[in-house]
């Protein structure tokens, strides 16, 4: 276990892939499943197996598209990521990930909280709890969401849990006020706004002196932070201001919500000292119509997740801006709906990361000929959180929060630090 030692990153854009991507048409290239397509896996390799909603002896299905070797690194994607290709020598890319969990609402809890209970801190909560907060006049914690529907684990993906909910993600539109209500209605200006919350702060205060609840003083904070977001977010989220290159390199369009606009307002909130987005797309959940379906995602996302690396690289953010890219599980090598999709998996998924201190150009992890199980190098959802919180200099074993008596962490399950992924 490496101790933690100075911080590489100061910040982080978590790029949630909600719905879970097959590795295996994107990451994880597997000759022996063209060979096998259409027969049923060998018998040990599905002994004992639980699928979410197939039958494991259900026949092999063929990768559906085609790989190519990118960069000075060599590493291998599929033809769905050509974006991504230009930039593969500024990401690590583990091919080993696996988890507890397979269906999505526990696997997204799960990935972001550490465990698949709810009521637990998410792994956004814990950053800013540990690392406060660097805006005064924005949210320390941001959330978009732009897949045609929320994640299946809902708010608490970016919620508190038990840590105090200053630390709890605030959910931002992509287009016009980032949270509903910021605006001041007709008949209310700046003034009466001012003198309406020092009011209702000399109350709130009064009532925290008399009981001591700690989600009063959240409440003050929250109201004096939206009336500062007042001044600052109409700039914020105007993306219009950006150069028509950066624009076009992103694929974003003012005035439309998009998880490309989400991705190049996750740049100007890093840049603007927030010290932790997530951008949930949920969109993955290819049980059948794979082959559309993902090249539809993929050129939806592809482009913009590449751009983010370049922009933060050209401005000179990338150093000390994790960047996460991934879902809460993979896709088994087992055909579900015909011929044309792929069931929950939970053995054996891929995810990528970029700046704050990873390795760059590297591939680390392999799984089995069929991509079923994670064989070399394993990367638990736990090994994952440690590493995030080493690259943020902390030692993730003393990075605890006392509640009913006990102190909890992000890892309660012991985690590993993957020493090959730092830099």
């Amino acid at each position: 276990m490496k101790a933690a030692g100075p911080a590489k990153a100061k910040r982080v854009i978590f790029l949630f892939m909600a719905g879970a991507p097959s590795h295996l048409e994107l990451f994880d290239y597997k000759p022996a499943l063209e060979k096998w397509n259409g027969k049923p896996p060998p018998e040990e390799l599905v002994k004992g197996y639980r699928a979410a909603f197939i039958n494991p002896n259900a026949a092999l299905l063929g990768p559906k598209f085609k790989f190519a070797r990118h960069g000075q690194s060599g590493a291998e994607l599929s033809e769905l990521l050509p974006r991504l290709a230009e930039v593969v020598d500024d990401i690590a890319i583990v091919k080993s990930m696996h988890t507890d969990a397979f269906n999505h609402a526990p696997g997204q809890i799960l990935m972001s909280t550490g465990t698949q209970q709810f009521g637990r801190p998410s792994v956004g909560a814990w950053a800013t709890y540990g690392l406060g907060a660097e805006s005064q006049d924005l949210p320390a914690f941001v959330v978009f969401s732009t897949g045609a529907k929320g994640p299946s684990g809902g708010s608490s993906n970016w919620g508190a849990g038990f840590l105090p909910s200053v630390y709890q993600g605030v959910l931002f539109r992509s287009i016009g006020d980032p949270v509903l209500y910021l605006s001041n209605p007709k008949g209310v200006d700046q003034q009466i706004q001012r003198d309406s919350l020092d009011t209702l702060s000399r109350l709130n205060q009064k009532h925290l002196d008399l009981v001591g609840d700690p989600e009063i003083s959240t409440r003050i904070n929250s109201f004096e932070l939206a009336y500062r977001m007042q001044l600052t977010a109409p700039e914020l989220m105007d993306i219009s201001r950006e150069s028509k290159q950066t624009l076009e390199m992103y694929g974003a369009e003012p005035g439309k919500g998009s998880f490309a606009n989400a991705c190049l307002l996750a740049r100007r909130l890093v840049e603007r000292g927030v010290r932790f987005v997530e951008i949930f797309h949920e969109a993955w959940d290819q049980h059948g119509n794979l082959k559309k379906d993902i090249a539809k995602n993929c050129e939806v996302t592809d482009r913009p997740c590449a751009a983010l690396i370049k922009d933060l690289k050209q401005r000179g953010m990338l150093d000390d801006t994790l960047v996460i890219w991934g879902g809460e599980f993979g896709r088994t090598p087992m055909v579900q709906g015909g011929d044309d999709g792929r069931d929950h998996h939970p053995n054996c998924f891929t995810m990528w990361l970029a700046g704050g201190g990873v390795k760059r150009g590297v591939t680390i992890g392999e799984s089995d000929e069929f991509g079923f199980n994670a064989t070399t190098d394993k990367v638990h959802v736990h090994d994952l959180h440690a590493t995030i919180l080493r690259l943020l200099g902390f030692d993730h074993t003393k990075l605890t929060y006392r509640f009913q008596g006990r102190d909890f962490r992000l890892t309660d399950v012991e985690g590993e630090i993957v020493e090959k992924l730092l830099a």
